[in-house]
This record gives C-alpha cells, sequence and structure tokens, in this order.
C-alpha cells in the first residue's frame, strides 16, 4: 500500500466563465501545487465543490489530473456521499482510474447514529483495495463520529485515517490513545495543524497549503523533529492567512487569492458566490503580507 503524503491540499475544482469544469486549468493547477512543496492533492472534495459537480466531472477530475501528474504524487479522490450505495459505486469507479486513496465523509443530512456510521464505512472500506481516508466534519455533516467509532473503524486493514475537522482536541487525543497503530490523523482545518501534529498526527488535508505548501511541510518537519518552538513560528506567522482564506464561504477567498496569483480558477458554483469587492480587499491584502510559494 503507497505511503500517503503529510501535506496535501484539498484542491480547487477550475471553472470557466459558462461554469463548466476547465480541465486545462485543472491539470495546470494540479502541477504547480505539486511544485510548491504538497506532497499530493485531494481531488473533488469540499473545497473543489462536490456538492455542486456531477460524478462524471469528478471521475474526469480524477482521470485527467492522474494522466498529468503520473503515478508519484499522491492523488486521494473524494468519493463520498450520504448514500452509502452510492459512495460503494464511486470508490470502485475511482480504483479503476488508478488514484491512489478515497476520502469518504462521514453521511450527512441522513443523521445516522454512531452504528450507522460503522456500517457505512465498513461497506465501502469492503468494496475496494484501496486505502480510505474518513471525513469527520460535524460542522457540516451535523453529525460527529465518536472517538470510538472511529478507533473501531481503524482495525480495517485499508482504513488509513480520518481527515479531522471536528475542531476538538480531546477528540484527536483519544483517537490517536485508542486506534490501531498505523493510524493516521490529518488535520482538516488549517489552523488546528500545528496542535493536531503536537499530538501525535500525521499531516493535513489543507486550504491554505494551495498558497503556503513548503511552509506547512517545514512546520510539518520541524514538529516530527521536535523543533515546537520553530514550528510555531511558522504556525503563528499563518494564522492571519488561514482566517482570511475562511473570511467567506469556502472555496471563494481562495479562488478570489488564485486568480489573483494568475491561475485562472474562475468562481464558485451556485449556491456559493464569489467574494464581494470588500471581502476580495482584505484576502488580497492579507495575501500581499505573505511569501507565496504557489508559482502561475
Amino acid at each position: 500500500m503507497k505511503t500517503l503524503g503529510r501535506c496535501l491540499t484539498a484542491m480547487v475544482t477550475p471553472f470557466k466563465d459558462n461554469g463548466d469544469v476547465d480541465y486545462e486549468q485543472t491539470k495546470k493547477l494540479a502541477k504547480a501545487l505539486l511544485n510548491s512543496g504538497n506532497d499530493g492533492l485531494v481531488l473533488a472534495a469540499t473545497t473543489g465543490e462536490a456538492p455542486t459537480l456531477s460524478w462524471d466531472e469528478e471521475m474526469r477530475i480524477f482521470s485527467e489530473v492522474k494522466s498529468a501528474v503520473g503515478d508519484g504524487p499522491t492523488l486521494v479522490a473524494y468519493t463520498g456521499s450520504n448514500s452509502t450505495r452510492e459512495a460503494v459505486e464511486n470508490t470502485e469507479k475511482a480504483e479503476k482510474i488508478g488514484v491512489d486513496a478515497c476520502l469518504s465523509v462521514v453521511p450527512y443530512y441522513n443523521k445516522p447514529n454512531q452504528e450507522g456510521i460503522y456500517q457505512h464505512f465498513k461497506a465501502v472500506s469492503e468494496c475496494t483495495s484501496l486505502p480510505i481516508i474518513m471525513y469527520n466534519i460535524p460542522g457540516r455533516v451535523i453529525v460527529e463520529m465518536t472517538w470510538e467509532t472511529i478507533a473501531r473503524l481503524s482495525q480495517f486493514k485499508n482504513i488509513v485515517g480520518v481527515k479531522e475537522a471536528s475542531g476538538k482536541m480531546d477528540l484527536v487525543a483519544r483517537t490517536i490513545s485508542n486506534s490501531s497503530k498505523d493510524f493516521n490523523i490529518w488535520s482538516g482545518n488549517d489552523n488546528d495543524t500545528f496542535a493536531i501534529m503536537a499530538l501525535g498526527g500525521y499531516g493535513v488535508v489543507g486550504v491554505t497549503t494551495h498558497l503556503c505548501g513548503r511552509q506547512y511541510k517545514k512546520m510539518i518537519d520541524l514538529i516530527l523533529a521536535d523543533k515546537i518552538q520553530e514550528a510555531a513560528v511558522i504556525h503563528r506567522r499563518l494564522v492571519p492567512l488561514v482566517n482570511a482564506m475562511f473570511s467567506a464561504p469556502s472555496p471563494a477567498p481562495i479562488k478570489c487569492a488564485l486568480n489573483h496569483l494568475g491561475f485562472k480558477v474562475g468562481s464558485p458554483r451556485l449556491p456559493l458566490v464569489p467574494v464581494t469587492e470588500k471581502e476580495a480587499e482584505k484576502v488580497l491584502a492579507e495575501l500581499k503580507k505573505h511569501t507565496i510559494d504557489l508559482k502561475a
């Protein structure tokens, strides 16, 4: 099983002016992100506007990026759904395309109990030989996956970790203490990365990593080397930039930043809207204060 990267970017999906997916810009951005310090990419997930992408569009994104970047970098395909049958079917399709892993979210809207969550991920695990990263994000899903359920699911060989976006460090700590030895936690909130890594986490699936991949990678490496104070300097420096990237519904701010930097990623699809002129001014003012690793 391929070792998955510690610094992954949840990549935006570029759109043309008419709202269609811009596959050429998608490949261009993917290559640039991998050249700016990222170990890999998570494709067509929350930041990639999965709710308004069709499954055909998502599968083509997986295929196009895979053909563009080859076998070296980590490519994680978002195949999650609140329909277990749909999550299974699309995980099977993504495996045939040749991605390295799949990201699968806790089922949203249905509001399953913990046993329902367990059975959902069990079914996804059993349909594929790919590594599965679960996604715990109660702010969007409403239902929170408990550490007991995560630890129980960590016993499946190909459920290799969780993207943890609950913001609860006690949950993170208990997950690490009770899960299987090789189970990994990626931070799902950019500003939680330092704390999760300090607790023994594995890495980050980030948004601000679009801009500062090398800096996040350096922070992670410093923590792994027990150079906590040096890592904390990077974390503190990046906090205002992270806040700017989430100052309006994501991914509108990061798309604003990328467009400014020369990547034609377009606007979000409805019901999301672009940042206002005032919001853009704040985003770009903060952007100017930082060293940007991403080059057009």
